[in-house]
């Protein structure tokens, strides 16, 4: 292939093809999906929480992931998209207009439970925000899964020696959750 060739092939300037990473990158850049879990009956203070999370998400341009229903789901989708970010819900049932109206895509699975994992298996990273016992299972499946995990407002779980289990770990703030699965912030 000739230089002109290839510059033809590359695209509009600065631009690279599609399925590349950032130009001289051997390896292409990836999205990263974060899933945020949490009680879908739940009060103002951890819907102020959820919000937060999804909004540091979308900052971070990483993709949400959660169960596509209300409460901690509902506050997390709408903070990712008045940040403009993007969210994904897999839903337990059969119907996508059961989703929340802050997902930019809903997927009905029709697996009731069953879809916490593959909500989990789906995510790079997982914030717990609350808990209640289904919430459990998930981070259940996440450090199962060996997901960087951060719970936050939630429950702290304990191993037969009263120590914190390895990999459970609790944030104080929205950013500090995000910044322990994501690493810090670039720039």
């Amino acid at each position: 292939m000739t230089a002109g060739e290839e510059s033809a092939a590359a695209g509009p300037a600065g631009s690279t093809p599609a399925g590349s990473g950032p130009a001289g990158s051997a390896q292409p850049e990836q999205d990263r999906y974060v899933a945020v879990i949490g009680p879908r009956t739940a009060d103002p203070r951890l819907c102020r929480l959820a919000y937060e999370v999804g909004a540091e998400i979308a900052r971070r341009r990483a993709v949400l992931l959660c169960g596509g229903l209300t409460g901690v789901m509902e506050a997390a989708a709408r903070g990712a998209r008045e940040a403009s970010g993007r969210s994904i819900g897999l839903l337990p049932g059969l119907d996508r207009r059961d989703a929340n109206p802050f997902l930019d895509y809903a997927l009905a699975t029709g697996l009731a439970e069953a879809r916490d994992g593959a909500l989990i298996t789906s995510a790079d990273a997982v914030i717990a925000v609350g808990c209640n016992p289904g919430t459990l299972i998930e981070i259940g499946y996440a450090l199962q899964r060996q997901r960087p995990l951060a719970v936050l407002g939630g429950w702290t779980v304990l191993d037969e020696s009263g120590q914190p289990v390895a990999g459970f770990r609790q944030a104080r703030t929205a950013t500090e959750a995000v910044t322990m699965v994501l690493g810090p912030p670039d720039g």
